[in-house]
């Protein structure tokens, strides 16, 4: 399995990776789009790309550029103002900036079907690929796993969205780094100014190419109904729920193990399978 990594430049620069066998014939391309508070090498994200390389596919995976992390350090958060700073708009560019870089020389074009690129999006990320689909025709199929279905639920309502635009700021607290994690207003007004490109529920009612979205009954982070939603508004979705799985699908972080966790499995399998067909 081949691997490089390299840069895109977005909002910021990003770090990003490539995977994919050495054929000299071109095959599909799969770009992997982390969620809120994720990272493209969090927990068993790792162990799931030979799962997509062994099937004949091109695999990438990348941090937005606001996510927290830096290009010298992509783990976890030591930038936390960046992330404060993040929002949905940057995090469409920065997926658009991805797609864009498949097409510079330093990438193995003969290995790349151009014409067959796929999306894949986690949580927050399953929002940013319906999205992207919908405004960018490069996309063929896209999958969300765990995914967000409207973004305007998302932010604080009534006195604390007030006592935020007041504040200028709010934080959450990470609950494995501990880190206090800022998120300034400026992430609202955005939404607000940008609703029509940002509407979730409208990209997918638009939407003509396959689709498949996969979710676990027992999601306590992005509740089950979301999925059933997303199937609502678009009858031509595919929607495969896995039964008992969480939002992580029983992945955690660290992940060291090179097998994947049961639910997640079925997840990729799924994936897989869809993208093949």
């Amino acid at each position: 399995m081949q691997h490089i990594q390299y840069i895109v430049k977005g909002a910021r620069s990003m770090p990003a990776e490539v995977f994919y066998t050495a054929t000299n014939s071109p095959k599909p391309v799969v770009i992997f789009a982390h969620g809120f508070k994720g990272y493209k090498d969090w927990g068993p994200w790792n162990a799931m790309v030979p799962h997509f390389v062994k099937a004949g596919f091109v695999f990438v995976k990348f941090n937005f550029s606001h996510n927290g992390g830096t290009v010298e350090d992509p783990i976890d958060f030591p930038d936390l103002e960046a992330f404060g700073n993040n929002n949905y708009s940057k995090e469409l560019d920065d997926l658009g900036a991805v797609l864009d870089a498949l097409e510079q020389h330093e990438m193995p074009r003969q290995e790349m079907n151009l014409n067959r690129i796929f999306l894949i999006g986690h949580s927050r990320g399953g929002g940013i690929v319906l999205l992207k689909a919908n405004e960018d025709q490069r996309v063929k199929k896209v999958t969300t796993w765990a995914g967000v279905s409207d973004y305007a639920g998302r932010f604080p309502q009534g006195e604390l969205l007030q006592q935020w635009e007041r504040d200028g700021v709010y934080h959450i607290v990470n609950g494995r780094t501990q880190q206090n994690m800022p998120l300034y207003y400026q992430f609202y007004e955005d939404f607000v100014t940008h609703r029509q490109r940002l509407d979730i529920p409208n990209a997918a009612k638009q939407l003509t190419i396959p689709t498949l979205v996969i979710h676990g009954t027992n999601d306590m982070a992005v509740n089950v109904e979301e999925a059933e939603n997303l199937k609502q508004w678009n009858p031509a979705f595919e929607l495969l729920l896995i039964e008992g799985a969480g939002h992580t699908f029983g992945g955690k972080h660290p992940w060291e193990e090179t097998a994947l966790p049961t639910d997640l499995q079925q997840v990729v399998e799924a994936t897989v399978n869809f993208f093949s067909g």
